[in-house]
């Protein structure tokens, strides 16, 4: 046995990692997740009742997932038995089940856990529920992305989904405070690294008391400043899947700070989303539409800015374009705001398709023939430009379809003096039977 610990370059006497050593050993000793397991939390209910449901735990990495699930077994008195959705095919599922059915004969309850098990494809998602359905398994499925969109509807609709929390400082802190004691000595880092630290884990418990004991291992005579733990330590690209959720979620952040009117918000989001690698000209697009969409005519220069915005980027490239992004960013987020356009086009869309074919009325057709004219088109048509006042007044919808109002401006910015033009045409419309 000797032999095969030199042979991989370890000794039989040295510890195991520090994150493994510091693994809880009872829910109470789990941090951050007091909504779940507290006394008064759902999984904190079940372990206390000895009686466990089907759960999908979804949370971000190094949240506690894989603690949860094997405490949560031994606190309930339940067989641990755990599976890799990377790591495991068919034959291991058919095997973890006979071995989850022969322990229920004999009076045993089995905790099956999955982890990563989005990553079941939808074939093997459906193996589960016979087996969950049956009680043979009580299911505790682990995974990083949101399970509407990556696990069945039949298997969610069996389980409760359980959603971890990102660690917060608090707790960050609290795991370091608890890696000084296992170590016996303090962290070498004055008080604003320590900060730093905590702020590199970006709420990965597991991922700071990795970055902890490399700084143990070091044994630094003094405590590092910032910029030595920075040399130290790469800080890694926060957590960001262009294919995934936080992709819709962070670009979703970024529109409603426009809308809401917060620069300071929508420049924090357009830097979260560029640090995580977001293709800016994706970005530039949801700014185009931002303008024309939550903007529209309160402030029409913005739909042209926002079109420049993207047309720099397209010509400069990074990081100098992402200026641009920035500047049409603030722009549109201190613009005065009005979806009356949005609103009236949609309106307009939905007449259109409720009304069918109705033609224009016959004084705006177009006359190219003389069989057109003797048939009355264009007959009686006003040519605005020859009124006193540049407008005739005339109807210009179907006949048969009463008049709409469909663009209704709020009075924001430009607008105002729109809707003041707008007004005083409906008052002349009006006195000329319009």
């Amino acid at each position: 046995m000797a032999d095969l610990f030199e042979a991989a370059g370890l000794t039989p006497a040295q510890p195991a990692p520090l994150a493994d050593r510091l693994r809880p050993q009872s829910l109470d000793e789990v941090v951050g997740q007091d909504h779940l397991l507290g006394a008064e939390g759902p999984i904190g209910r079940m372990a206390a009742a000895r009686r466990l449901s089907s759960m999908i735990l979804w949370g971000p990495p190094g949240t506690g997932k894989t603690t949860i699930a094997r405490l949560l077994a031994k606190a309930a008195g339940y067989e641990f038995q755990q599976l890799s959705a990377v790591f495991s095919g068919v034959a291991d599922l058919k095997k973890a089940f006979e071995q989850a059915r022969t322990r229920r004969l004999a009076g045993q309850a089995t905790l099956l856990f999955v982890d990563e098990i989005h990553r079941f494809n939808r074939a093997q998602q459906d193996g589960f529920l016979p087996f969950v359905e049956e009680g043979i398994v009580t299911l505790v499925g682990a995974t990083t992305e949101n399970p509407s969109f990556e696990l069945n509807g039949a298997l969610l609709s069996r389980c409760q989904v359980y959603v971890l929390k990102r660690l917060d400082d608090a707790a960050l802190d609290g795991l370091l405070a608890k890696a000084e004691v296992q170590e016996d000595r303090p962290l070498p880092l004055e008080a604003d690294a320590r900060q730093a630290l905590v702020n590199m884990a970006d709420g990965d418990g597991r991922y700071l008391l990795t970055l902890a004991e490399t700084l143990f291992n070091i044994a630094s005579a003094k405590p590092l400043t910032i910029a030595e733990l920075g040399q130290i330590l790469q800080k890694r690209s926060p957590a960001y899947d262009k294919d995934r959720e936080e992709h819709y979620n962070l670009i979703s952040a970024l529109h409603k700070s426009i809308r809401g009117s917060d620069p300071d918000a929508a420049l924090y989001w357009l830097a979260r989303m560029l640090a995580g690698g977001e293709d800016p000209l994706f970005i530039a697009r949801r700014l185009v539409r931002a303008a024309a969409e939550d903007i529209g005519a309160a402030d029409p220069m913005s739909l042209v800015l926002a079109n420049a915005a993207k047309e720099t980027y397209d010509f400069l490239g990074s990081p100098e374009g992402e200026i641009a992004l920035a500047q049409v960013v603030v722009h549109l987020a201190a613009a005065p705001k009005s979806n009356a356009v949005y609103k009236a086009f949609g309106a307009a869309m939905k007449a259109a398709k409720d009304t069918g074919s109705l033609m224009p009325p016959a004084h705006i057709r177009n006359a190219p023939t003389r069989l057109m004219k003797d048939l009355g088109y264009g007959k009686g048509y006003a040519y605005d430009h020859d009124t006193a006042e540049g407008f005739s007044g005339q109807n210009y919808f179907p006949d048969g379809m009463p008049r709409r109002r469909f663009y209704e401006p709020r009075g924001e910015g430009a607008e105002a003096r729109v809707k003041e033009r707008l007004d005083r045409w409906a008052a002349l419309r009006r006195e000329r039977g319009g």
